[in-house]
Protein backbone atom coordinates (compact mmCIF):
# COMPACT_ATOMS: atom_id res chain seq x y z
CA UNK A 1 0.00 0.00 0.00
CA UNK A 2 1.22 3.48 -0.96
CA UNK A 3 1.91 6.07 2.07
CA UNK A 4 -2.00 7.77 2.58
CA UNK A 5 -0.49 11.26 1.04
CA UNK A 6 1.91 10.13 -1.23
CA UNK A 7 -0.51 11.05 -4.39
CA UNK A 8 -2.78 14.04 -2.75
CA UNK A 9 -1.61 16.46 -5.25
CA UNK A 10 -2.82 14.54 -7.96
CA UNK A 11 -6.74 13.60 -7.09
CA UNK A 12 -7.66 17.22 -8.38
CA UNK A 13 -10.85 16.72 -9.77
CA UNK A 14 -12.01 13.29 -8.45
CA UNK A 15 -15.24 12.80 -7.93
CA UNK A 16 -15.74 12.66 -3.80
CA UNK A 17 -19.41 11.95 -1.93
CA UNK A 18 -20.67 11.39 1.05
CA UNK A 19 -23.14 9.40 2.74
CA UNK A 20 -24.92 10.16 6.27
CA UNK A 21 -28.37 10.45 7.44
CA UNK A 22 -28.92 13.29 5.46
CA UNK A 23 -28.08 11.98 2.22
CA UNK A 24 -28.46 8.24 2.67
CA UNK A 25 -27.40 7.18 -1.07
CA UNK A 26 -24.69 9.81 -1.84
CA UNK A 27 -25.67 11.16 -5.04
CA UNK A 28 -25.20 14.13 -6.15
CA UNK A 29 -28.05 17.13 -5.67
CA UNK A 30 -29.26 14.63 -2.93
CA UNK A 31 -28.37 16.05 0.44
CA UNK A 32 -30.89 17.66 2.74
CA UNK A 33 -33.75 16.98 0.84
CA UNK A 34 -36.07 15.40 3.86
CA UNK A 35 -39.39 17.10 4.23
CA UNK A 36 -40.56 17.49 7.97
CA UNK A 37 -42.58 14.19 8.46
CA UNK A 38 -44.12 14.10 11.91
CA UNK A 39 -44.86 10.61 11.87
CA UNK A 40 -40.96 9.21 10.86
CA UNK A 41 -39.42 7.23 13.69
CA UNK A 42 -36.21 7.99 12.10
CA UNK A 43 -37.14 12.36 12.20
CA UNK A 44 -37.64 12.35 16.21
CA UNK A 45 -35.10 15.30 16.60
CA UNK A 46 -37.00 17.00 13.82
CA UNK A 47 -39.30 19.36 15.65
CA UNK A 48 -35.84 21.69 15.94
CA UNK A 49 -36.20 22.71 12.24
CA UNK A 50 -39.72 23.14 12.18
CA UNK A 51 -39.15 27.17 11.62
CA UNK A 52 -36.53 26.56 8.78
CA UNK A 53 -38.00 23.74 6.69
CA UNK A 54 -36.44 21.22 3.87
CA UNK A 55 -32.94 22.27 2.94
CA UNK A 56 -32.29 22.47 6.73
CA UNK A 57 -31.43 20.13 9.60
CA UNK A 58 -34.31 18.16 9.81
CA UNK A 59 -32.57 14.10 9.35
CA UNK A 60 -29.33 14.05 10.58
CA UNK A 61 -29.69 10.67 12.43
CA UNK A 62 -31.43 7.41 12.33
CA UNK A 63 -32.04 5.26 14.84
CA UNK A 64 -31.61 1.03 15.42
CA UNK A 65 -33.51 -0.82 17.21
CA UNK A 66 -32.47 -3.85 18.84
CA UNK A 67 -32.02 -6.52 17.04
CA UNK A 68 -31.79 -4.71 14.02
CA UNK A 69 -29.45 -4.44 11.47
CA UNK A 70 -29.23 -1.18 8.85
CA UNK A 71 -27.15 -0.81 5.55
CA UNK A 72 -25.53 2.54 6.24
CA UNK A 73 -23.84 2.72 3.07
CA UNK A 74 -23.93 0.59 -0.93
CA UNK A 75 -21.80 2.12 -3.04
CA UNK A 76 -21.61 0.98 -6.86
CA UNK A 77 -17.51 1.08 -8.02
CA UNK A 78 -14.55 1.65 -8.78
CA UNK A 79 -13.34 3.88 -5.60
CA UNK A 80 -12.08 4.11 -2.34
CA UNK A 81 -13.89 5.08 1.11
CA UNK A 82 -11.34 7.50 2.70
CA UNK A 83 -13.55 8.25 5.90
CA UNK A 84 -15.91 7.04 7.99
CA UNK A 85 -17.22 9.13 11.16
CA UNK A 86 -19.77 7.56 13.44
CA UNK A 87 -21.47 8.24 17.10
CA UNK A 88 -24.33 6.64 18.91
CA UNK A 89 -26.38 7.65 22.53
CA UNK A 90 -26.13 3.79 22.81
CA UNK A 91 -23.66 3.35 26.28
CA UNK A 92 -22.30 -0.30 25.09
CA UNK A 93 -20.35 0.43 21.93
CA UNK A 94 -19.43 -3.60 22.55
CA UNK A 95 -23.43 -3.91 21.35
CA UNK A 96 -23.24 -2.54 17.95
CA UNK A 97 -21.38 -4.39 15.27
CA UNK A 98 -19.47 -2.51 12.22
CA UNK A 99 -19.78 -5.05 9.16
CA UNK A 100 -18.13 -4.18 5.81
CA UNK A 101 -18.58 -6.41 2.33
CA UNK A 102 -16.69 -5.64 -0.91
CA UNK A 103 -17.32 -6.37 -4.34
CA UNK A 104 -20.56 -8.51 -3.61
CA UNK A 105 -18.87 -11.21 -1.03
CA UNK A 106 -21.37 -12.78 1.00
CA UNK A 107 -18.93 -13.00 4.26
CA UNK A 108 -17.70 -9.76 5.80
CA UNK A 109 -14.18 -8.39 5.41
CA UNK A 110 -14.45 -6.55 8.18
CA UNK A 111 -16.94 -7.51 11.27
CA UNK A 112 -15.95 -6.45 14.75
CA UNK A 113 -18.01 -4.57 17.65
CA UNK A 114 -18.05 -0.25 16.66
CA UNK A 115 -15.95 0.60 19.63
CA UNK A 116 -12.96 -1.69 19.23
CA UNK A 117 -12.70 -0.93 15.92
CA UNK A 118 -12.35 2.67 16.70
CA UNK A 119 -9.53 2.05 19.40
CA UNK A 120 -12.37 2.10 22.12
CA UNK A 121 -13.00 -1.41 23.29
CA UNK A 122 -14.13 -0.63 27.18
CA UNK A 123 -17.75 -0.03 26.75
CA UNK A 124 -17.27 1.94 30.83
CA UNK A 125 -14.27 3.30 30.37
CA UNK A 126 -14.62 6.11 27.36
CA UNK A 127 -11.65 7.65 26.04
CA UNK A 128 -10.18 9.51 23.40
CA UNK A 129 -7.79 8.45 21.14
CA UNK A 130 -5.28 10.68 18.88
CA UNK A 131 -3.95 9.30 15.95
CA UNK A 132 -3.14 8.97 12.62
CA UNK A 133 -5.57 6.44 11.50
CA UNK A 134 -8.46 6.74 13.95
CA UNK A 135 -9.77 9.23 16.45
CA UNK A 136 -11.69 9.48 19.31
CA UNK A 137 -12.87 13.10 19.67
CA UNK A 138 -15.33 14.28 22.77
CA UNK A 139 -17.40 13.19 23.37
CA UNK A 140 -17.42 9.49 22.34
CA UNK A 141 -17.02 10.93 18.10
CA UNK A 142 -15.55 7.89 16.12
CA UNK A 143 -13.57 8.62 12.99
CA UNK A 144 -11.20 6.60 11.30
CA UNK A 145 -8.98 7.38 7.70
CA UNK A 146 -8.05 3.82 6.74
CA UNK A 147 -8.15 3.71 3.08
CA UNK A 148 -10.86 1.45 1.38
CA UNK A 149 -10.26 0.70 -2.18
CA UNK A 150 -12.63 -1.35 -3.83
CA UNK A 151 -13.94 -2.37 -7.89
CA UNK A 152 -17.19 -3.20 -7.85
CA UNK A 153 -19.22 -2.53 -4.65
CA UNK A 154 -19.04 -1.90 -1.20
CA UNK A 155 -21.64 -2.27 1.50
CA UNK A 156 -21.98 -0.83 4.83
CA UNK A 157 -23.79 -2.27 7.91
CA UNK A 158 -24.49 -1.72 11.36
CA UNK A 159 -26.27 -4.46 14.25
CA UNK A 160 -27.94 -3.40 17.07
CA UNK A 161 -27.15 -6.67 19.19
CA UNK A 162 -28.03 -5.39 22.71
CA UNK A 163 -31.35 -5.03 24.80
CA UNK A 164 -31.69 -1.59 24.14
CA UNK A 165 -32.66 0.46 21.53
CA UNK A 166 -29.98 2.94 19.78
CA UNK A 167 -31.87 6.62 19.68
CA UNK A 168 -29.33 8.35 17.62
CA UNK A 169 -26.79 7.10 15.05
CA UNK A 170 -24.79 9.75 13.51
CA UNK A 171 -22.37 8.58 10.58
CA UNK A 172 -20.82 9.70 7.53
CA UNK A 173 -18.92 7.75 4.87
CA UNK A 174 -16.83 9.70 2.53
CA UNK A 175 -15.38 8.43 -0.41
CA UNK A 176 -13.70 9.03 -3.85
CA UNK A 177 -15.18 7.31 -7.08
CA UNK A 178 -11.99 6.24 -9.33
CA UNK A 179 -10.42 3.47 -11.09
CA UNK A 180 -8.66 1.63 -8.67
CA UNK A 181 -4.61 -0.15 -9.31
CA UNK A 182 -5.14 -3.41 -10.24
CA UNK A 183 -2.68 -4.34 -7.89
CA UNK A 184 -4.40 -3.11 -4.75
CA UNK A 185 -5.67 -5.30 -1.59
CA UNK A 186 -8.44 -4.57 0.12
CA UNK A 187 -9.29 -3.72 3.57
CA UNK A 188 -9.82 -6.18 6.38
CA UNK A 189 -10.38 -6.67 10.48
CA UNK A 190 -11.24 -9.00 12.85
CA UNK A 191 -12.17 -9.10 16.48
CA UNK A 192 -11.29 -11.63 18.51
CA UNK A 193 -11.87 -12.03 22.78
CA UNK A 194 -10.42 -14.50 25.19
CA UNK A 195 -9.44 -15.25 29.12
CA UNK A 196 -5.98 -16.63 28.84
CA UNK A 197 -5.30 -19.39 30.90
CA UNK A 198 -1.79 -20.23 33.23
CA UNK A 199 -1.28 -22.91 30.81
CA UNK A 200 -1.55 -21.38 27.85
CA UNK A 201 -1.10 -17.50 28.25
CA UNK A 202 -1.19 -15.94 24.80
CA UNK A 203 -3.97 -14.66 22.89
CA UNK A 204 -4.53 -15.15 19.36
CA UNK A 205 -4.87 -11.72 17.51
CA UNK A 206 -5.03 -13.00 14.00
CA UNK A 207 -4.84 -16.39 12.31
CA UNK A 208 -5.99 -18.34 9.47
CA UNK A 209 -5.25 -15.50 6.65
CA UNK A 210 -4.44 -17.41 3.81
CA UNK A 211 -3.32 -15.02 0.19
CA UNK A 212 -0.71 -12.12 -0.48
CA UNK A 213 -1.62 -9.25 2.26
CA UNK A 214 -0.15 -6.45 4.65
CA UNK A 215 -0.46 -6.15 8.35
CA UNK A 216 -1.23 -3.05 9.31
CA UNK A 217 -2.74 -2.54 12.53
CA UNK A 218 -2.75 -3.72 16.38
CA UNK A 219 -5.31 -2.68 18.94
CA UNK A 220 -5.70 -4.09 22.47
CA UNK A 221 -8.57 -4.14 24.98
CA UNK A 222 -6.38 -5.45 28.33
CA UNK A 223 -7.93 -6.08 31.55
CA UNK A 224 -5.44 -7.86 33.97
CA UNK A 225 -6.69 -9.78 36.81
CA UNK A 226 -3.82 -10.45 38.62
CA UNK A 227 -1.30 -7.80 40.28
CA UNK A 228 1.72 -5.91 39.57
CA UNK A 229 3.00 -5.50 35.71
CA UNK A 230 1.06 -7.11 33.10
CA UNK A 231 2.57 -6.70 29.70
CA UNK A 232 6.21 -8.66 29.69
CA UNK A 233 4.38 -10.86 27.01
CA UNK A 234 6.21 -10.97 23.37
CA UNK A 235 3.82 -10.01 20.36
CA UNK A 236 4.72 -12.46 17.68
CA UNK A 237 4.05 -12.49 13.85
CA UNK A 238 4.25 -15.45 12.24
CA UNK A 239 5.06 -14.98 8.17
CA UNK A 240 4.10 -17.75 5.70
CA UNK A 241 4.43 -20.56 7.68
CA UNK A 242 7.04 -20.34 10.35
CA UNK A 243 7.20 -22.01 13.02
CA UNK A 244 8.97 -19.66 14.57
CA UNK A 245 8.69 -15.72 14.79
CA UNK A 246 10.54 -13.80 12.36
CA UNK A 247 8.89 -10.45 13.67
CA UNK A 248 9.00 -10.41 17.74
CA UNK A 249 8.99 -8.07 20.22
CA UNK A 250 10.60 -8.02 23.79
CA UNK A 251 7.46 -7.14 25.47
CA UNK A 252 4.07 -5.59 25.49
CA UNK A 253 4.81 -2.15 25.98
CA UNK A 254 7.66 -2.31 23.44
CA UNK A 255 5.65 -3.11 20.63
CA UNK A 256 3.51 -0.22 21.73
CA UNK A 257 6.17 2.32 21.65
CA UNK A 258 6.64 2.58 25.50
CA UNK A 259 9.64 1.04 27.48
CA UNK A 260 9.42 -0.28 31.40
CA UNK A 261 5.93 -0.43 31.86
CA UNK A 262 4.76 2.79 30.68
CA UNK A 263 5.95 3.91 33.77
CA UNK A 264 6.72 7.21 35.57
CA UNK A 265 9.88 6.70 37.30
CA UNK A 266 10.59 10.21 37.55
CA UNK A 267 7.06 11.02 40.00
CA UNK A 268 8.42 13.76 42.22
CA UNK A 269 6.26 11.06 45.09
CA UNK A 270 8.02 8.03 44.93
CA UNK A 271 5.69 4.49 45.44
CA UNK A 272 6.27 0.95 45.20
CA UNK A 273 3.22 1.03 42.69
CA UNK A 274 3.63 3.44 39.94
CA UNK A 275 1.20 4.02 37.57
CA UNK A 276 1.35 3.40 33.40
CA UNK A 277 1.31 7.18 31.43
CA UNK A 278 -1.25 7.64 28.80
CA UNK A 279 -0.17 9.05 25.85
CA UNK A 280 -1.16 9.19 22.27
CA UNK A 281 0.92 9.64 18.88
CA UNK A 282 0.39 9.48 15.18
CA UNK A 283 1.14 5.50 15.55
CA UNK A 284 0.97 4.01 18.67
CA UNK A 285 -0.43 4.85 22.00
CA UNK A 286 -2.13 3.89 25.09
CA UNK A 287 -4.53 6.55 25.54
CA UNK A 288 -6.13 4.64 28.45
CA UNK A 289 -4.19 3.15 31.23
CA UNK A 290 -6.74 2.37 34.57
CA UNK A 291 -5.07 1.72 37.55
CA UNK A 292 -7.15 0.57 39.84
CA UNK A 293 -5.81 -1.11 42.93
CA UNK A 294 -9.35 -2.23 44.72
CA UNK A 295 -10.35 -3.46 40.89
CA UNK A 296 -10.21 -4.25 37.42
CA UNK A 297 -7.88 -2.37 35.68
CA UNK A 298 -8.26 -1.22 32.07
CA UNK A 299 -5.41 -0.76 29.44
CA UNK A 300 -6.16 0.71 25.68
CA UNK A 301 -3.04 0.18 23.15
CA UNK A 302 -2.86 0.89 19.81
CA UNK A 303 -0.37 0.45 16.77
CA UNK A 304 -0.73 1.45 13.25
CA UNK A 305 1.66 -0.33 11.13
CA UNK A 306 1.67 2.51 8.35
CA UNK A 307 5.28 3.53 7.98
CA UNK A 308 6.21 0.06 9.20
CA UNK A 309 3.75 -2.63 6.99
CA UNK A 310 4.40 -6.51 7.60
CA UNK A 311 4.23 -7.65 4.20
CA UNK A 312 2.79 -11.99 4.12
CA UNK A 313 2.90 -13.78 0.48
CA UNK A 314 0.78 -16.98 1.51
CA UNK A 315 -0.52 -16.67 5.38
CA UNK A 316 -0.47 -14.71 8.84
CA UNK A 317 -0.32 -15.10 12.04
CA UNK A 318 -0.03 -12.58 15.44
CA UNK A 319 -0.18 -13.21 18.75
CA UNK A 320 0.68 -11.99 22.26
CA UNK A 321 1.46 -13.33 25.58
CA UNK A 322 0.37 -12.60 29.03
CA UNK A 323 3.16 -12.88 31.60
CA UNK A 324 4.19 -10.77 34.85
CA UNK A 325 6.32 -11.17 37.32
CA UNK A 326 7.08 -13.97 39.98
CA UNK A 327 8.59 -12.84 43.47
CA UNK A 328 11.71 -14.67 42.56
CA UNK A 329 12.13 -13.08 39.13
CA UNK A 330 10.76 -15.29 36.95
CA UNK A 331 7.92 -14.89 34.44
CA UNK A 332 4.51 -15.43 35.85
CA UNK A 333 1.97 -16.84 32.93
CA UNK A 334 -1.05 -14.43 33.92
CA UNK A 335 -5.06 -14.68 33.34
CA UNK A 336 -6.50 -11.95 31.86
CA UNK A 337 -9.27 -10.56 29.57
CA UNK A 338 -8.02 -9.68 25.98
CA UNK A 339 -9.53 -8.24 22.99
CA UNK A 340 -7.73 -7.35 20.21
CA UNK A 341 -8.73 -5.88 16.43
CA UNK A 342 -6.60 -6.66 13.72
CA UNK A 343 -6.19 -4.48 10.49
CA UNK A 344 -4.61 -6.11 7.27
CA UNK A 345 -4.98 -5.47 3.13
CA UNK A 346 -5.11 -9.21 1.23
CA UNK A 347 -6.46 -10.14 -1.92
CA UNK A 348 -9.55 -11.69 -2.17
CA UNK A 349 -11.34 -14.42 -1.47
CA UNK A 350 -10.39 -14.19 2.15
CA UNK A 351 -10.68 -16.96 4.92
CA UNK A 352 -14.60 -17.00 6.75
CA UNK A 353 -14.06 -15.02 9.96
CA UNK A 354 -14.34 -17.44 13.54
CA UNK A 355 -18.04 -16.95 14.62
CA UNK A 356 -18.35 -12.97 16.54
CA UNK A 357 -18.37 -13.90 20.17
CA UNK A 358 -22.40 -13.58 21.09
CA UNK A 359 -23.34 -9.78 22.86
CA UNK A 360 -23.17 -10.85 26.36
CA UNK A 361 -19.37 -12.21 25.68
CA UNK A 362 -18.58 -8.76 24.34
CA UNK A 363 -19.31 -6.64 26.69
CA UNK A 364 -16.99 -4.81 29.00
CA UNK A 365 -16.25 -6.32 32.14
Amino acid sequence: MNHIYNDLSMQAGIETRQISAENPTGERNGGCRAILDAGNPDQRYNKAARKLGKGWKVHPFIDLKSGVTKTLADIKGPGCINQIFITSDLRCYSELVLRIYWDGETTPSVETPMGAFFAMGHDFAPHEVYSTMVTVAPHRGMNCYWQMPFRKHARITLSNDGPNNANIIAYRVLYKLHEVNAQAAYFHSQYRRSLTKATHPEHTILDGVQGKGLYVGTYLAWNPFSTGWWGEGEVKMYIDGEEYPSIVDNGTEDYFGGAWCFHNYDDPVPTDRPKEIEFNSPYLGLPLARSNPDGLRKYSLYRWHILDSIGFKENFKCTVQSLGWYPDSSYRPSVDDITSVAYWYQSEPHIEFPPLPCVEDRWDK
